[in-house]
């Protein structure tokens, strides 16, 4: 880790250093700190471990396992998808992943994202270090480790129903409002955890609560109308995980009303939880 956070901080300095004469080119700049940030992030989280980077997509499988035992076998809770067999755990099994795998990715990145900055002490203080990529490195290591398992969902449903949507193409529509919503979040949450260190805490039971008022482990039919409406207009993850679900295992989108509403509301989010995050900025160096 301390060999990392050096690396960083001379690839930092030279940035600084160089100060790129356009504009372009300290943006360029900055997302190339960003991905070999990433890059290394994923190497230190695996080093040393015999399965390597296939440890997320074992956990994002042995959370389909729990789930579709829980739900499928012992609450008998049953579905039907065109082109799977009918009332399988199978077919409640591939339709319960494609709920999971934006939701992982976005409890595994908000929460990372939310510590990020009181996390790296050495790059607050004392180094000329851009402080608006810490909350994205965990943001993007986290969907990069889904993709693992998106790849898992989509070769299992080519199996499973003998053909492949051509909407896949439209899986980066979705990507959108999620990252956007992710990384919303995670400068809120991680400008206040300077200041809160009780938020991270705060953040694990809010997101217990809204995982089950998420359609996640239970098909959104069984929810009352009255409320059905409500959630899927106001909860953007609830939107977001039946729009991975109609391009990967339908084929169409019967919600684009919702996925248009998640994108202006997770932009929305992005630009208060930014703001807020550059607001509280000059004072990290202070606290820490």
């Amino acid at each position: 880790m301390q060999r990392t956070v050096k690396g960083v901080a001379q690839k930092a300095r030279s940035l600084g250093g160089r100060r790129p004469a356009s504009t372009r080119e300290r943006r360029w700049a900055k997302l190339n700190l960003l991905a070999t940030l990433v890059r290394r992030d994923l190497e230190a989280q695996y080093k040393g471990s015999i399965l390597g980077n296939l440890w997320p997509l074992l956990n994002q499988l042995s959370q389909l396992v729990i789930y579709t035992y829980v739900f499928s076998i012992v609450l008998k809770v049953k579905l039907s998808l065109a082109g799977f067999p009918e009332n399988s755990d199978i077919t409640f099994g591939v339709w319960l992943f494609a709920g999971l795998l934006p939701w992982t990715a976005f409890t595994s990145g908000l929460i990372k994202s939310g510590v990020s900055v009181v996390g790296q002490p050495n790059l607050v203080k004392k180094v000329v270090f851009p402080l608006g990529l810490l909350p994205l490195v965990p943001i993007f290591t986290a969907f990069l480790e889904s993709s693992l398992g998106l790849a898992a969902l989509i070769v299992i449903v080519a199996v499973s129903s003998q053909k492949l949507h051509a909407t896949l193409c439209l899986l980066p529509l979705v990507w959108l409002p999620q990252l956007l919503i992710t990384a919303g979040l995670g400068y809120l949450t991680a400008g206040l955890t300077v200041f809160l260190r009780d938020i991270p805490q705060t953040l694990g039971v809010i997101l217990n609560f809204w995982f089950y008022l998420t359609p996640i482990v239970y098909p959104a039919s069984i929810i009352p109308q009255e409320w059905r409406v409500w959630i899927f207009w106001l909860n953007p993850m609830a939107a977001i995980s039946e729009v991975y679900r109609d391009l990967i295992l339908l084929g169409e989108v019967k919600h684009w009303g919702e996925w248009g509403l998640a994108t202006l509301i997770s932009a929305a989010i992005f630009c208060g939880g930014l703001a807020v995050y550059r607001r509280l900025r000059p004072a990290f160096a202070d606290v820490l």
